[in-house]
């Protein structure tokens, strides 16, 4: 089987998904349908060639679990860790005349897997070496770990579970717990052991095989040469490269550049003899297999001046203490800023402005304070949130650690959610605004309220100058705010999160009522006289503009705003009045949104499921087995394609 097939297949997963996460969560296609489809048949006819699913195959759905409890096993010989050296010439004295397989010792959460019949049947944690945890459920949702492989004996592996730098401090911003983690191989490990598989599946947690432990009836006894077929059977493996004692030092050299670029965490090097069975032979230690060794790289430290402590406000009201101080050079990058992760640890480090800190980079990649030299304990603890400047309050977790909370329900910084709904396709349509981005800008004070996104300009200069910011990124948000301005007053709407106004209750709306004068004055009897409006909306709707805050940041607002004058819903159409679902690809409309909106602007409904209320189905493949082609015909309601719903409605 060859590897490119492999590779082919990751290729394909990682364009698919990206597709598709492009068109559901920001309107923009980046395929067309056929294209989207044909990309898939390819990934599909790859795996019945080569008998490899890869995990989180777009082809496959693995259903999640919740456990009631991690099952202890047993391994059947102790896991042993190896020696370690932080000398490259205790490294070529080890390695002698042999060559040494040399690769990047992975920081993260080991596994052992077990395959049977070409199926995944159990994968265990490392424990203590003695006794791990099943974690076989969640396994199947971590990144790099096959669902089926070709080959068919009984096959054990190990190797490295852990998380990319970006989806721990993705993960780690959207934690609800009074503490975070301090770094990503406490989040990975806390994942992988989570009763929940679905937590699992999204925090995109990647798996990496470093040993070949056995595989029944083969043969190799390269190390890396089983490396390499671990990869034809789907699995992801560990870099590493083969080495000799004369060429060890440089390679070292080597993996010590590519740190700085590296995705994911490594605190050091792994050499193993590359002939497996000389390795097996020197048996071990008490406490070490005598195959291989570990190499540290000894921290680079520096010394530098603490001049404030940023107090970075988060959604669940936590504010984390971030050390600024004088810039120093560590690991070949210039650093000024390191998390100091909660209250506890300030005072554990006695930190006050003007203090001597030694810092270092966990892992060479995450700035830390290793220690405060001089310890001046003068750091005073803000008595007022700096967001929305209403008083704070120390608290205290079960484990005994301080945080520093804001006790204002109303703080901008606890309702990130509101500014999310609010940039989001539907709604203002501020393209690239992720909510990283609006954590930031409402962390620092930037962001209060809708108008303010407006007005970013006056921050410029300080936003530039922040992590993950420069002159480019922000002209380029900076035009997508300016480009949101013109928009329609449904989406103006929907904007403002009113309590179960949707997107289509927010058009059926100001199709009525077309102006923003009227839409603030509305009462109950005139909502409920518009068909498709309830009670219930109606009443949100009408407490929402009764609410004098509502109603002030509705009018800010809209002095941003250039409102366009929205298409007028075509009452007379064929399919006026009438509800539609739409399942499955499209090829006539560009996306099904098109399509929605389409059936929307010519009086019909789009629902998005099939019901009693349902008129028509919208699926080109009425073969389908899908639960909305079953409930259709249950149901006794019409499936047609797009080339029959066009015929339909005629030559609009």
């Amino acid at each position: 089987m060859a590897t490119n097939d492999i590779n082919r297949m990751k290729e394909l997963n990682e364009l698919l998904a990206k597709a598709a996460d492009a068109y559901y969560n920001t309107g923009v296609e980046i395929m067309s349908d056929k294209q989207y489809d044909d990309l898939y048949d390819e990934l599909a006819a790859l795996e019945k060639k080569t008998g490899v699913i890869l995990s989180g195959s777009r082809t496959q759905q693995v259903g999640f679990e919740v456990s009631s409890g991690l099952k202890k096993i047993k391994h059947p010989s102790k896991m042993l860790s190896l020696d370690k050296t932080k000398s490259v010439e205790e490294l070529k004295s080890w390695l002698g005349e042999h060559k040494g397989f040399l690769s990047w010792k992975l920081d993260g959460l080991t596994l052992v897997l077990t395959y049977e019949g070409g199926e995944l049947v159990q994968a265990v944690t490392r424990g203590n070496g003695e006794i791990g945890e099943d974690i076989t459920q969640n396994a199947r949702h971590i990144k790099g770990i096959p669902a089926r492989i070709p080959f068919t004996g009984r096959l054990v592996v190990r190797g490295e579970s852990l998380m990319k730098y970006k989806d721990f401090e993705r993960v780690n911003a959207e934690i609800d717990d009074g503490s975070k983690y301090k770094n990503p191989r406490n989040l990975c490990v806390g994942t992988v052991r989570n009763l929940d598989s679905r937590v699992t599946a999204e925090r995109n947690i990647n798996f990496f095989a470093f040993n070949l432990v056995s595989a029944e009836g083969y043969e190799e006894n390269s190390f890396s040469a089983r490396l390499d077929w671990l990869e034809q059977q789907g699995f992801q493996r560990v870099y590493g490269i083969t080495v000799t004692s004369d060429t060890v030092e440089g390679a070292v050299a080597d993996f010590e550049k590519a740190i700085a670029d590296n995705e994911f965490p490594s605190d050091g090097l792994v050499l193993m003899y590359d002939d497996v069975a000389y390795g097996i032979s020197l048996g071990e230690t008490s406490h070490a297999p005598r195959n291989g060794i570990a190499f540290k790289w000894r921290d680079e430290t520096a010394d530098t001046t603490l001049r404030e402590v940023e107090w970075s406000a988060s959604r669940t009201g936590l504010l984390n203490p971030v050390a600024i101080f004088d810039p120093v050079e560590l690991e070949g990058t210039t650093v000024s800023r390191a998390s100091v992760h909660n209250l506890s640890i300030v005072k554990q480090l006695r930190l006050g402005i003007g203090d001597t800190l030694t810092i270092f980079k966990a892992n060479m990649i995450i700035p830390q304070v290793l220690e405060n030299k001089t310890a001046s304990g003068n750091l005073e603890i803000p008595a007022v949130c700096p967001v929305c400047g209403e008083p704070t309050e120390i608290r205290t977790s079960d484990e005994d650690v301080e945080t520093l909370v804001c006790t204002n329900k109303a703080c901008a910084a606890k309702h990130i959610g509101k500014f999310e709904h609010f940039v989001q396709r539907d709604a203002m349509n501020i393209v690239g605004m992720s909510t990283a981005t609006i954590e930031t800008l409402v962390s620092e004070g930037f962001v209060r309220e809708f108008r303010d996104f407006y007005h970013l300009d006056d921050h410029k200069f300080k936003i530039v100058v922040l992590e993950g910011f420069g002159e480019k990124s922000y002209q380029k948000l900076a035009d997508a705010v300016e480009a949101s301005r013109n928009t329609e007053l449904s989406r103006v709407l929907y904007a403002m999160g009113i309590p179960n106004i949707g997107r289509q209750a927010s058009r059926l709306i100001c199709a009525q009522y077309p102006t923003a004068d009227e839409l603030e004055h509305l009462t109950v009897p005139e909502l409920t006289a518009i068909d498709g409006i309830g009670e219930i909306l109606a009443n949100d709707y009408v407490k929402f503009f009764a609410d004098e805050k509502n109603l002030a940041e509705y009018h800010a607002l809209l002095a941003e705003l250039h409102i366009e004058e929205a298409a007028a819903v075509n009452s007379e159409s064929a399919i006026a009045g009438k509800t539609f679902v739409i399942t499955g690809s499209v090829h006539i409309w560009k996306n099904r949104n098109e399509l929605k909106a389409f059936i929307e602007q010519n009086g019909g409904k789009a629902a998005g499921s099939v019901s009693s209320k349902t008129d028509y189905l919208i699926n080109n493949d009425n073969t389908s087995n899908s639960a909305k082609n079953k409930t259709a015909k249950e149901l006794g309601i019409p499936i047609i394609t797009e080339e029959e719903f066009q015929a339909m409605v005629g030559n609009i």
